[in-house]
């Protein structure tokens, strides 16, 4: 049986399926993979362009700090506006006709939520959703962009923040109690474009109960032992070869 043959079988015969998702699940959306060789936490032309590394310009100190130059850099390295959904995440929406999929991601660019995926936990936030600091009223993304600068709220004139979780914050509560409810009882774990190496997502599936896991990645993971089945491939041709 060939890999492509049992991860039908295994998706077929399950009920309850949690996906994780990573980086590699959006690449083929042209969102570059951020810890990739040339991804924004290795390029050393965009630390020199921006004077600072990614996990610095990237965090909660330096959104407080340093608000212009923060969006300076958000702007124009963390939002691809003309990224749409692939088939990777179109997959994962049919899935739902057949099965109870919760997709845990570790993404911010919002594509399970606009492929109309219906169960999605957007783990670090995402970029779609924006809230002053001084009110709380909520906007777009659209209005974020639509300003040169540091975006100011049209009620309060506040700061308006991204709902990305950035480094120094913790991750919501809610979404951790909910990533593990779904995965205690999620009978398939299917995780997809993620090295899990980033923590606390990475731990989540230490909460999985059931007796298969699948692992779609191009490098290895610290699961792939766990594992039922390690595809090393790239996602899109491992739908385009489900035919599903």
């Amino acid at each position: 049986m060939s890999d492509i043959e049992k991860l039908k079988q295994l998706i077929d015969s399950s009920k309850n399926i949690v996906v994780i998702t990573g980086a590699g699940i959006s690449t083929p959306s042209g969102i570059p993979d951020i810890r990739s060789a040339n991804g924004a936490a290795n390029n050393k032309d965009l630390i020199k362009k921006y004077g600072y590394d990614y996990e610095t310009i990237v965090s909660h100190s330096f959104f407080n700090a340093k608000t212009d130059e923060f969006y300076r850099y958000y702007k124009e390295q963390m939002i691809f506006k003309n990224a749409k959904p692939n088939k990777a995440h179109l997959f994962l929406k049919k899935l739902e006709d057949k099965h109870n999929v919760t997709i845990i991601t570790q993404n911010i660019d919002g594509l399970h939520t606009r492929a109309g995926s219906s169960f999605v936990i957007e783990f670090h936030g995402s970029v779609e959703r924006n809230t002053c600091l001084n009110c709380g009223k909520k906007f777009s993304l659209d209005y974020v962009l639509s300003h040169d600068g540091v975006p100011h709220c049209d009620s309060c004139g506040g700061i308006i923040k991204p709902d990305v979780v950035l480094f120094e914050e913790g991750i919501n509560m809610e979404d951790i109690v909910n990533s593990v409810k779904a995965t205690q009882r999620a009978d398939l774990l299917i995780v997809i474009g993620s090295s899990l190496v980033v923590y606390p997502a990475a731990g989540i599936p230490d909460y999985f109960n059931g007796n298969n896991i699948v692992i779609i990645n191009k490098s290895p993971t610290y699961l792939d032992s766990r594992a039922s089945l390690v595809i090393r491939d790239n996602i899109i041709d491992v739908v385009d070869k489900l035919n599903y």
